[in-house]
Protein backbone atom coordinates (compact mmCIF):
# COMPACT_ATOMS: atom_id res chain seq x y z
CA UNK A 1 0.00 0.00 0.00
CA UNK A 2 2.93 2.31 0.62
CA UNK A 3 4.84 1.40 -2.51
CA UNK A 4 1.95 1.89 -4.97
CA UNK A 5 2.09 5.74 -5.01
CA UNK A 6 5.87 5.54 -5.35
CA UNK A 7 5.56 3.27 -8.38
CA UNK A 8 2.92 5.51 -9.95
CA UNK A 9 5.06 8.59 -9.38
CA UNK A 10 8.09 6.85 -10.88
CA UNK A 11 6.08 5.82 -13.93
CA UNK A 12 4.75 9.37 -14.35
CA UNK A 13 8.26 10.80 -14.15
CA UNK A 14 9.53 8.23 -16.65
CA UNK A 15 6.71 9.00 -19.08
CA UNK A 16 7.28 12.76 -18.76
CA UNK A 17 11.00 12.33 -19.46
CA UNK A 18 10.23 10.05 -22.41
CA UNK A 19 7.75 12.49 -23.92
CA UNK A 20 10.22 15.38 -23.58
CA UNK A 21 13.08 13.41 -25.10
CA UNK A 22 10.93 12.21 -27.98
CA UNK A 23 9.57 15.67 -28.80
CA UNK A 24 13.06 17.18 -28.81
CA UNK A 25 14.30 14.51 -31.21
CA UNK A 26 11.21 14.79 -33.41
CA UNK A 27 11.37 18.58 -33.65
CA UNK A 28 14.91 18.32 -34.96
CA UNK A 29 14.00 15.61 -37.47
CA UNK A 30 10.91 17.49 -38.67
CA UNK A 31 12.89 20.70 -39.14
CA UNK A 32 15.53 18.85 -41.15
CA UNK A 33 12.85 17.17 -43.26
CA UNK A 34 11.09 20.50 -43.90
CA UNK A 35 14.34 22.10 -45.02
CA UNK A 36 15.09 19.26 -47.46
CA UNK A 37 11.63 18.26 -48.68
CA UNK A 38 11.11 18.64 -52.45
CA UNK A 39 7.34 18.27 -51.94
CA UNK A 40 7.31 21.23 -49.55
CA UNK A 41 9.48 23.29 -51.91
CA UNK A 42 7.11 22.48 -54.77
CA UNK A 43 4.08 23.59 -52.73
CA UNK A 44 5.82 26.83 -51.75
CA UNK A 45 6.68 27.57 -55.39
CA UNK A 46 3.08 26.88 -56.42
CA UNK A 47 1.89 29.31 -53.76
CA UNK A 48 4.24 32.04 -54.97
CA UNK A 49 3.09 31.40 -58.55
CA UNK A 50 -0.54 31.87 -57.52
CA UNK A 51 0.33 35.05 -55.65
CA UNK A 52 2.05 36.38 -58.76
CA UNK A 53 -1.21 35.89 -60.67
CA UNK A 54 -3.18 38.27 -58.42
CA UNK A 55 -1.91 41.58 -59.88
CA UNK A 56 -2.13 40.07 -63.36
CA UNK A 57 -5.80 39.28 -62.91
CA UNK A 58 -6.61 42.81 -61.77
CA UNK A 59 -4.45 44.64 -64.31
CA UNK A 60 -6.20 46.53 -67.13
CA UNK A 61 -5.84 45.32 -70.69
CA UNK A 62 -2.86 46.66 -72.63
CA UNK A 63 -3.55 49.57 -75.00
CA UNK A 64 -3.15 49.09 -78.73
CA UNK A 65 -1.04 51.39 -80.89
CA UNK A 66 -2.07 51.56 -84.55
CA UNK A 67 0.15 53.18 -87.19
CA UNK A 68 -1.11 53.66 -90.73
CA UNK A 69 -1.32 55.84 -93.80
CA UNK A 70 -4.14 56.92 -96.06
CA UNK A 71 -3.09 58.10 -99.50
CA UNK A 72 -4.80 59.36 -102.66
CA UNK A 73 -3.71 57.36 -105.70
CA UNK A 74 -0.83 55.01 -106.30
CA UNK A 75 1.58 57.28 -108.13
CA UNK A 76 3.16 58.98 -105.15
CA UNK A 77 2.64 59.84 -101.50
CA UNK A 78 0.11 62.68 -101.40
CA UNK A 79 0.47 63.52 -97.67
CA UNK A 80 0.80 67.30 -97.44
CA UNK A 81 -0.69 67.95 -100.84
CA UNK A 82 -4.01 66.09 -100.88
CA UNK A 83 -6.42 66.91 -98.10
CA UNK A 84 -7.57 63.31 -97.70
CA UNK A 85 -4.04 61.86 -97.49
CA UNK A 86 -2.58 61.56 -94.01
CA UNK A 87 -0.63 59.41 -91.59
CA UNK A 88 -2.53 57.75 -88.73
CA UNK A 89 -1.34 57.40 -85.14
CA UNK A 90 -4.09 55.82 -83.02
CA UNK A 91 -4.16 54.48 -79.46
CA UNK A 92 -6.98 52.20 -78.29
CA UNK A 93 -7.50 51.40 -74.60
CA UNK A 94 -9.90 48.52 -73.77
CA UNK A 95 -11.89 49.13 -70.59
CA UNK A 96 -13.75 46.57 -68.51
CA UNK A 97 -17.18 47.16 -67.05
CA UNK A 98 -16.77 48.58 -63.53
CA UNK A 99 -16.21 45.84 -60.97
CA UNK A 100 -15.00 43.11 -63.34
CA UNK A 101 -11.30 43.63 -62.71
CA UNK A 102 -11.78 43.66 -58.96
CA UNK A 103 -13.73 40.38 -59.07
CA UNK A 104 -11.08 38.76 -61.25
CA UNK A 105 -8.45 39.81 -58.72
CA UNK A 106 -10.59 38.41 -55.89
CA UNK A 107 -10.84 35.06 -57.69
CA UNK A 108 -7.06 34.96 -58.15
CA UNK A 109 -6.47 35.92 -54.50
CA UNK A 110 -8.75 33.09 -53.37
CA UNK A 111 -6.82 30.69 -55.61
CA UNK A 112 -3.71 31.75 -53.72
CA UNK A 113 -5.49 30.94 -50.46
CA UNK A 114 -6.27 27.50 -51.87
CA UNK A 115 -2.56 27.10 -52.56
CA UNK A 116 -1.87 28.08 -48.93
CA UNK A 117 -4.23 25.32 -47.78
CA UNK A 118 -2.47 22.82 -50.04
CA UNK A 119 0.87 23.94 -48.58
CA UNK A 120 -0.50 23.40 -45.07
CA UNK A 121 -1.55 19.87 -46.04
CA UNK A 122 1.93 19.12 -47.40
CA UNK A 123 3.46 20.36 -44.12
CA UNK A 124 1.12 18.21 -42.03
CA UNK A 125 1.73 15.18 -44.25
CA UNK A 126 5.48 15.62 -44.00
CA UNK A 127 5.34 15.89 -40.21
CA UNK A 128 3.06 12.85 -40.10
CA UNK A 129 5.45 10.80 -42.23
CA UNK A 130 8.37 11.69 -39.96
CA UNK A 131 6.43 10.86 -36.82
CA UNK A 132 5.15 7.57 -38.23
CA UNK A 133 8.62 6.52 -39.37
CA UNK A 134 9.91 7.41 -35.90
CA UNK A 135 7.28 5.27 -34.17
CA UNK A 136 8.04 2.46 -36.61
CA UNK A 137 11.72 2.65 -35.70
CA UNK A 138 10.91 2.68 -31.97
CA UNK A 139 8.65 -0.34 -32.45
CA UNK A 140 11.30 -2.38 -34.27
CA UNK A 141 13.98 -1.49 -31.74
CA UNK A 142 11.58 -2.42 -28.95
CA UNK A 143 11.02 -5.76 -30.64
CA UNK A 144 14.79 -6.28 -30.81
CA UNK A 145 15.02 -5.66 -27.07
CA UNK A 146 12.20 -8.15 -26.54
CA UNK A 147 14.10 -10.66 -28.67
CA UNK A 148 17.12 -10.29 -26.37
CA UNK A 149 14.92 -10.98 -23.34
CA UNK A 150 13.43 -13.94 -25.16
CA UNK A 151 16.90 -15.32 -25.87
CA UNK A 152 17.75 -15.03 -22.17
CA UNK A 153 14.59 -16.89 -21.18
CA UNK A 154 15.14 -19.69 -23.68
CA UNK A 155 18.74 -19.99 -22.57
CA UNK A 156 17.49 -20.48 -19.02
CA UNK A 157 14.92 -23.02 -20.24
CA UNK A 158 17.56 -24.85 -22.23
CA UNK A 159 19.84 -25.06 -19.21
CA UNK A 160 17.01 -26.45 -17.09
CA UNK A 161 16.12 -29.00 -19.77
CA UNK A 162 19.77 -30.03 -20.11
CA UNK A 163 20.16 -30.53 -16.38
CA UNK A 164 17.03 -32.66 -16.14
CA UNK A 165 17.86 -34.60 -19.32
CA UNK A 166 21.34 -35.45 -18.08
CA UNK A 167 19.81 -36.72 -14.85
CA UNK A 168 17.33 -38.85 -16.82
CA UNK A 169 14.24 -37.01 -15.65
CA UNK A 170 12.96 -35.79 -19.05
CA UNK A 171 13.26 -37.01 -22.63
CA UNK A 172 15.77 -35.52 -25.05
CA UNK A 173 12.93 -33.82 -26.92
CA UNK A 174 12.67 -31.18 -24.16
CA UNK A 175 16.30 -30.19 -24.70
CA UNK A 176 15.98 -30.26 -28.48
CA UNK A 177 12.85 -28.07 -28.40
CA UNK A 178 14.59 -25.48 -26.24
CA UNK A 179 17.60 -25.50 -28.58
CA UNK A 180 15.27 -25.19 -31.58
CA UNK A 181 13.55 -22.13 -30.12
CA UNK A 182 16.91 -20.50 -29.46
CA UNK A 183 18.06 -21.25 -33.02
CA UNK A 184 14.91 -19.63 -34.45
CA UNK A 185 15.72 -16.39 -32.68
CA UNK A 186 18.60 -15.65 -35.06
CA UNK A 187 16.24 -15.72 -38.05
CA UNK A 188 13.87 -13.32 -36.33
CA UNK A 189 16.75 -11.08 -35.36
CA UNK A 190 17.92 -10.80 -38.96
CA UNK A 191 14.41 -9.87 -40.10
CA UNK A 192 14.07 -7.23 -37.37
CA UNK A 193 17.50 -5.76 -38.11
CA UNK A 194 16.55 -5.44 -41.78
CA UNK A 195 13.30 -3.74 -40.78
CA UNK A 196 15.19 -1.33 -38.50
CA UNK A 197 17.56 -0.53 -41.37
CA UNK A 198 14.58 0.26 -43.60
CA UNK A 199 13.02 2.56 -40.98
CA UNK A 200 16.32 4.42 -40.61
CA UNK A 201 16.55 4.73 -44.40
CA UNK A 202 13.01 6.14 -44.49
CA UNK A 203 13.85 8.83 -41.95
CA UNK A 204 17.08 9.61 -43.79
CA UNK A 205 15.28 9.91 -47.13
CA UNK A 206 12.81 12.38 -45.65
CA UNK A 207 15.77 14.51 -44.51
CA UNK A 208 17.76 14.05 -47.74
CA UNK A 209 20.56 12.36 -45.82
CA UNK A 210 22.58 9.24 -46.68
CA UNK A 211 20.24 6.29 -46.29
CA UNK A 212 22.57 4.51 -43.89
CA UNK A 213 23.08 7.50 -41.59
CA UNK A 214 22.39 6.37 -38.00
CA UNK A 215 19.32 7.75 -36.23
CA UNK A 216 19.51 7.91 -32.44
CA UNK A 217 16.37 7.13 -30.44
CA UNK A 218 16.82 8.58 -26.93
CA UNK A 219 13.56 7.04 -25.76
CA UNK A 220 12.02 3.58 -25.81
CA UNK A 221 8.54 2.95 -27.13
CA UNK A 222 7.37 1.52 -23.79
CA UNK A 223 8.47 4.76 -22.06
CA UNK A 224 6.10 6.95 -24.08
CA UNK A 225 3.08 8.25 -22.18
CA UNK A 226 -0.43 7.58 -23.36
CA UNK A 227 -1.47 10.26 -25.89
CA UNK A 228 -3.59 13.04 -24.43
CA UNK A 229 -7.32 12.66 -25.01
CA UNK A 230 -9.30 15.87 -25.55
CA UNK A 231 -13.01 16.20 -24.91
CA UNK A 232 -14.87 15.58 -28.16
CA UNK A 233 -16.29 19.13 -28.61
CA UNK A 234 -12.83 20.59 -28.12
CA UNK A 235 -11.23 18.02 -30.42
CA UNK A 236 -13.85 18.61 -33.13
CA UNK A 237 -13.35 22.37 -32.94
CA UNK A 238 -9.57 22.02 -33.08
CA UNK A 239 -9.71 19.60 -36.03
CA UNK A 240 -12.02 21.84 -38.05
CA UNK A 241 -9.87 24.90 -37.33
CA UNK A 242 -6.66 23.19 -38.45
CA UNK A 243 -7.91 21.02 -41.31
CA UNK A 244 -6.49 22.12 -44.68
CA UNK A 245 -9.32 20.27 -46.41
CA UNK A 246 -11.95 22.29 -44.54
CA UNK A 247 -10.11 25.52 -45.38
CA UNK A 248 -9.77 24.44 -49.00
CA UNK A 249 -13.48 23.67 -49.19
CA UNK A 250 -14.46 26.96 -47.52
CA UNK A 251 -12.26 28.93 -49.88
CA UNK A 252 -13.77 26.98 -52.77
CA UNK A 253 -17.25 28.13 -51.75
CA UNK A 254 -16.08 31.73 -51.43
CA UNK A 255 -14.33 31.53 -54.77
CA UNK A 256 -17.47 30.11 -56.37
CA UNK A 257 -19.39 33.12 -55.01
CA UNK A 258 -16.91 35.51 -56.61
CA UNK A 259 -17.07 33.60 -59.89
CA UNK A 260 -20.86 33.84 -59.81
CA UNK A 261 -20.63 37.60 -59.21
CA UNK A 262 -18.17 37.87 -62.09
CA UNK A 263 -20.44 35.83 -64.37
CA UNK A 264 -23.29 38.26 -63.64
CA UNK A 265 -20.99 41.19 -64.39
CA UNK A 266 -19.98 39.59 -67.68
CA UNK A 267 -23.51 40.24 -68.96
CA UNK A 268 -22.53 43.91 -69.11
CA UNK A 269 -20.42 44.80 -72.14
CA UNK A 270 -16.83 45.92 -72.12
CA UNK A 271 -15.87 48.94 -74.16
CA UNK A 272 -12.82 50.69 -75.55
CA UNK A 273 -11.73 54.30 -76.01
CA UNK A 274 -9.75 55.27 -79.13
CA UNK A 275 -7.83 58.47 -79.82
CA UNK A 276 -6.16 59.14 -83.18
CA UNK A 277 -3.97 61.87 -84.67
CA UNK A 278 -3.70 62.17 -88.45
CA UNK A 279 -0.82 64.41 -89.58
CA UNK A 280 -1.21 65.78 -93.13
CA UNK A 281 2.19 67.38 -93.69
CA UNK A 282 1.82 71.09 -94.48
CA UNK A 283 -1.93 70.89 -94.03
CA UNK A 284 -3.65 71.10 -90.67
CA UNK A 285 -3.65 67.74 -88.89
CA UNK A 286 -6.83 65.79 -88.29
CA UNK A 287 -7.84 63.95 -85.11
CA UNK A 288 -10.52 61.61 -83.92
CA UNK A 289 -11.88 60.29 -80.64
CA UNK A 290 -14.19 57.31 -80.40
CA UNK A 291 -15.79 54.82 -78.04
CA UNK A 292 -16.64 51.23 -78.97
CA UNK A 293 -18.99 49.02 -76.98
CA UNK A 294 -19.44 45.27 -77.23
CA UNK A 295 -22.92 44.10 -78.06
CA UNK A 296 -23.93 41.01 -76.01
CA UNK A 297 -26.36 39.77 -78.62
CA UNK A 298 -25.57 36.13 -77.76
CA UNK A 299 -26.13 36.58 -74.01
CA UNK A 300 -28.75 33.86 -74.01
CA UNK A 301 -26.16 31.29 -75.08
CA UNK A 302 -23.07 32.68 -73.37
CA UNK A 303 -23.38 35.12 -70.47
CA UNK A 304 -26.65 33.77 -69.08
CA UNK A 305 -25.44 30.19 -69.33
CA UNK A 306 -22.23 31.26 -67.57
CA UNK A 307 -24.33 32.63 -64.70
CA UNK A 308 -26.20 29.31 -64.47
CA UNK A 309 -22.94 27.40 -64.55
CA UNK A 310 -21.45 29.53 -61.76
CA UNK A 311 -24.56 29.05 -59.62
CA UNK A 312 -24.40 25.27 -59.96
CA UNK A 313 -20.68 25.22 -59.23
CA UNK A 314 -21.33 27.22 -56.10
CA UNK A 315 -23.87 24.60 -54.98
CA UNK A 316 -21.37 21.86 -55.81
CA UNK A 317 -18.61 23.52 -53.77
CA UNK A 318 -20.95 24.06 -50.82
CA UNK A 319 -22.00 20.41 -50.80
CA UNK A 320 -18.37 19.30 -51.10
CA UNK A 321 -17.47 21.50 -48.13
CA UNK A 322 -20.25 20.00 -46.03
CA UNK A 323 -19.09 16.52 -47.04
CA UNK A 324 -15.55 17.28 -45.91
CA UNK A 325 -16.81 18.56 -42.54
CA UNK A 326 -18.93 15.46 -42.03
CA UNK A 327 -16.02 13.13 -42.82
CA UNK A 328 -13.70 15.10 -40.54
CA UNK A 329 -16.22 14.94 -37.68
CA UNK A 330 -16.55 11.18 -38.21
CA UNK A 331 -12.78 10.60 -38.32
CA UNK A 332 -12.26 12.71 -35.20
CA UNK A 333 -14.95 10.77 -33.34
CA UNK A 334 -13.47 7.45 -34.49
CA UNK A 335 -9.96 8.42 -33.43
CA UNK A 336 -11.11 9.64 -30.02
CA UNK A 337 -13.04 6.45 -29.28
CA UNK A 338 -10.20 4.26 -30.58
CA UNK A 339 -7.59 6.18 -28.63
CA UNK A 340 -9.67 6.03 -25.44
CA UNK A 341 -9.91 2.25 -25.77
CA UNK A 342 -6.20 1.92 -26.55
CA UNK A 343 -5.22 4.07 -23.57
CA UNK A 344 -7.41 2.08 -21.20
CA UNK A 345 -6.10 -1.20 -22.54
CA UNK A 346 -2.46 -0.08 -22.32
CA UNK A 347 -2.97 1.11 -18.76
CA UNK A 348 -4.44 -2.28 -17.86
CA UNK A 349 -1.46 -3.99 -19.48
CA UNK A 350 1.00 -1.98 -17.46
CA UNK A 351 -0.96 -2.34 -14.24
CA UNK A 352 -1.77 -6.06 -14.35
CA UNK A 353 -1.33 -8.09 -17.51
CA UNK A 354 2.40 -7.64 -18.13
CA UNK A 355 3.15 -8.09 -14.44
CA UNK A 356 1.09 -11.28 -14.21
CA UNK A 357 2.43 -12.58 -17.51
CA UNK A 358 6.05 -12.11 -16.39
CA UNK A 359 5.30 -13.72 -13.02
CA UNK A 360 3.59 -16.65 -14.75
CA UNK A 361 6.59 -17.22 -17.02
CA UNK A 362 9.07 -17.12 -14.12
CA UNK A 363 6.90 -19.37 -11.96
CA UNK A 364 6.37 -21.95 -14.72
CA UNK A 365 10.08 -22.07 -15.52
CA UNK A 366 10.93 -22.50 -11.83
CA UNK A 367 8.35 -25.28 -11.48
CA UNK A 368 9.79 -27.07 -14.48
CA UNK A 369 13.23 -26.98 -12.90
CA UNK A 370 11.83 -28.90 -9.91
CA UNK A 371 9.75 -31.27 -12.08
CA UNK A 372 6.37 -29.84 -11.14
CA UNK A 373 5.17 -29.11 -14.72
CA UNK A 374 5.95 -30.54 -18.19
CA UNK A 375 7.99 -28.71 -20.79
CA UNK A 376 4.81 -27.95 -22.76
CA UNK A 377 3.76 -25.65 -19.92
CA UNK A 378 7.08 -23.81 -20.26
CA UNK A 379 6.48 -23.37 -23.99
CA UNK A 380 3.02 -21.98 -23.37
CA UNK A 381 4.09 -19.65 -20.57
CA UNK A 382 7.10 -18.23 -22.43
CA UNK A 383 5.17 -17.86 -25.66
CA UNK A 384 2.36 -16.12 -23.79
CA UNK A 385 4.78 -13.77 -22.06
CA UNK A 386 6.43 -12.82 -25.36
CA UNK A 387 3.05 -12.45 -27.04
CA UNK A 388 1.81 -10.16 -24.26
CA UNK A 389 4.84 -7.92 -24.48
CA UNK A 390 4.85 -7.88 -28.28
CA UNK A 391 1.14 -7.07 -28.31
CA UNK A 392 1.67 -4.30 -25.80
CA UNK A 393 4.39 -2.76 -27.97
CA UNK A 394 2.08 -2.96 -30.99
CA UNK A 395 -0.77 -1.40 -29.04
CA UNK A 396 1.40 1.46 -27.76
CA UNK A 397 2.61 2.07 -31.30
CA UNK A 398 -0.95 2.09 -32.62
CA UNK A 399 -2.07 4.57 -29.95
CA UNK A 400 0.75 6.84 -31.03
CA UNK A 401 -0.23 6.43 -34.70
CA UNK A 402 -3.85 7.32 -33.93
CA UNK A 403 -2.65 10.43 -32.09
CA UNK A 404 -0.43 11.31 -35.08
CA UNK A 405 -3.40 10.96 -37.43
CA UNK A 406 -5.39 13.33 -35.21
CA UNK A 407 -2.50 15.77 -35.12
CA UNK A 408 -2.28 15.47 -38.90
CA UNK A 409 -6.07 16.04 -39.17
CA UNK A 410 -6.19 13.10 -41.54
CA UNK A 411 -9.36 12.10 -43.36
CA UNK A 412 -8.17 8.50 -43.72
CA UNK A 413 -10.32 5.89 -41.98
CA UNK A 414 -9.25 4.54 -38.59
CA UNK A 415 -8.41 0.79 -38.56
CA UNK A 416 -11.24 -1.23 -37.04
CA UNK A 417 -10.58 -2.66 -33.59
CA UNK A 418 -13.59 -4.98 -33.87
CA UNK A 419 -12.02 -6.80 -36.80
CA UNK A 420 -8.88 -7.51 -34.80
CA UNK A 421 -10.83 -8.86 -31.84
CA UNK A 422 -12.98 -10.99 -34.08
CA UNK A 423 -9.89 -12.48 -35.64
CA UNK A 424 -8.52 -13.43 -32.23
CA UNK A 425 -6.06 -10.57 -32.13
CA UNK A 426 -5.20 -8.65 -29.02
CA UNK A 427 -7.66 -5.83 -28.30
CA UNK A 428 -6.69 -2.26 -28.91
CA UNK A 429 -4.91 -2.72 -32.19
CA UNK A 430 -5.60 -4.07 -35.63
CA UNK A 431 -5.07 -7.72 -36.37
CA UNK A 432 -2.40 -6.93 -38.94
CA UNK A 433 -0.36 -4.73 -36.62
CA UNK A 434 -0.49 -7.19 -33.74
CA UNK A 435 0.35 -10.19 -35.84
CA UNK A 436 3.29 -8.37 -37.37
CA UNK A 437 4.50 -7.33 -33.92
CA UNK A 438 4.04 -10.79 -32.43
CA UNK A 439 5.61 -12.54 -35.41
CA UNK A 440 8.60 -10.21 -35.41
CA UNK A 441 9.13 -10.87 -31.72
CA UNK A 442 8.87 -14.61 -32.26
CA UNK A 443 5.57 -15.18 -30.51
CA UNK A 444 2.85 -17.34 -32.06
CA UNK A 445 -0.02 -15.54 -33.74
CA UNK A 446 -2.54 -14.55 -31.05
CA UNK A 447 -5.50 -16.87 -31.02
CA UNK A 448 -3.65 -19.65 -32.84
CA UNK A 449 -2.17 -21.61 -29.93
CA UNK A 450 -3.46 -19.79 -26.87
CA UNK A 451 -6.76 -19.66 -25.13
CA UNK A 452 -9.03 -16.64 -24.82
CA UNK A 453 -7.45 -15.40 -21.63
CA UNK A 454 -4.03 -15.34 -23.29
CA UNK A 455 -5.34 -13.51 -26.33
CA UNK A 456 -7.10 -10.93 -24.21
CA UNK A 457 -3.88 -10.33 -22.36
CA UNK A 458 -1.97 -9.38 -25.46
CA UNK A 459 -2.05 -5.65 -25.02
Amino acid sequence: MIRQPIVVAALAASFAAGAHAQEDALVRLIEEAAAASPELAEARASLEAERARIPQAGAPADPTLTLGIQNDGFQKIQVGTAETSFYTIMVTQPLSWPGKRGLREDVAALEARRAEARLARVRLDLEGRVRRAWIGLLLVRGQLELLQDQARLWSQAEQAARTRYESGQVPQSDLLRAQLERARLDQRKWALEAEATNRVAELSRLRARPLDEPVATPVRLAELPDPALLAEPEAQKDAEARSPEVLLAAVGVEQADRRADLARKERFPDFAVSAALMPRGSLDPMWSLGVSVGLPIYAGRRQNRAVDEAAQRRISEAQAAEGVRQVLRLRTHERLSTLAALNRSNQESRRRILVLSAASARSTLAQYEVARVPFAAVLEALSGYVSDRAGYLGSVAEAQLVAIAQREVSLDPVPSMAGGAAAGAMPGTSATAVRASAAAAGAPTPGATQGPSRSMGGM
